[in-house]
């Protein structure tokens, strides 16, 4: 690297639409003992970095700067204590913020190598995805083999993941969509159900199924009822985003009668160990679905760093299906 190298970040310059994402220059990031420095070549958009840029989700304090929660590419430098990686080691990771960039840096236990199976270049689209869906489906959700998961948004980047990880797993999926395109997709990806939100009332649908022992929800809104209402006894509700807003009137009479559980998290902010250990967990039990071919990132569309703009636009669509993602 010459001394004059210089590394393109995304900033949001205040509150608003994709107009307000501008790409600007700053000084090479320097890795910090226990971090390792990324030469990117893929970078993930996710939902959180469209509410980050809309001015409703703050970086946590000591996050780089600019957009951004996972990329890929290859180790570039090792921060002191760092072991385990080698300079030009194929990786992905996530990142706790500036993302959308040429080089990255990340704390050594959120940097995972490259599946068997997966390229370079769409690795990107794992990590935010991944630890979501393991976090919130298998160890609060405790999905396990032989119960049925409801995903919401099953053609999104934590949807599409969500269905293939929980059929790896041996569940029945059921999963909601908008369009019959959609639908199909939910289906390729292996769910045993998939239902156009538009045109039934996936309520009816999963109860008549039988109910499920495992929601995920994006929604909200109106959603969280229905949710309760179409669980099974004991059910598991889990709540990562709320697409139609968070403040909701219920009738808990039900959570009561069906013993349910009602939670949700977040994971941007959790402490640098609990992540390199949910990225220990994804290693041991995630890494091998993918190398068997049980999983694999769906890839929406790619591109360039310089059109942040365009991608943001096509997120705020809904259009997508899968991940997108920035490209050198």
């Amino acid at each position: 690297m010459t001394e004059s190298a210089r590394n393109r970040i995304v900033i949001a310059r205040e509150p608003g639409g994709p107009d307000v994402l501008d790409v600007v220059s700053r000084p090479v990031p320097t890795p910090a003992p226990g971090e390792i420095r990324i030469r990117n070549i893929t970078r993930g958009i996710n939902r959180p970095d469209q509410i980050e840029r809309l001015g409703f989700y703050p970086a946590p304090a000591g996050a780089p700067e600019g957009l951004g929660l996972e990329v890929s590419g290859h180790v570039d430098a090792l921060g002191e204590g760092v072991d385990g990686f080698a300079i030009g080691d194929p990786v992905c990771a996530l990142v706790a913020g500036g993302g959308y960039a040429d080089w990255s840096v990340a704390p050594a236990g959120s940097v995972l190598p490259v599946p068997d199976g997966v390229s370079v270049a769409d690795a990107a689209g794992l990590p935010e995805t991944v630890f979501t869906v393991w976090t919130n489906v298998f160890e609060i959700g405790a999905l396990s083999h032989g119960e049925t998961f409801l995903v919401h948004g099953g053609t999104s980047g934590i949807g599409s993941t969500a269905i293939q990880m929980a059929k790896a797993a041996g569940a029945r999926v059921i999963a909601t969509a908008g369009t019959a395109e959609k639908v199909a997709l939910c289906e390729a990806l292996g769910a045993d159900i998939a239902i156009n939100y538009r045109t039934a009332d996936f309520e009816a649908v999963v109860n008549e199924a039988g109910g499920a022992d495992v929601i995920l929800d994006m929604v909200g809104g109106s959603y969280v009822q229905k949710n309760i209402n179409c669980a099974r006894m004991s059910g598991r509700i889990v709540s990562i985003a709320f697409l139609t807003g968070s403040r909701v009137e219920l009738d808990l009479m039900r959570v009561m009668l069906k013993r349910l559980t009602l939670t949700g998290s977040t994971l941007r902010a959790r402490p640098l160990e609990e992540k390199a250990r949910l990225a220990a967990a994804v290693r041991q039990t995630v890494w091998p679905w993918i190398a068997s071919g049980q999983l694999a990132p769906v890839i929406d569309s790619r591109f360039a760093l310089e059109d942040v703009r365009a991608a943001h636009a096509r997120l705020d669509s809904g259009a997508h299906a899968g991940k997108i993602l920035l490209t050198d």
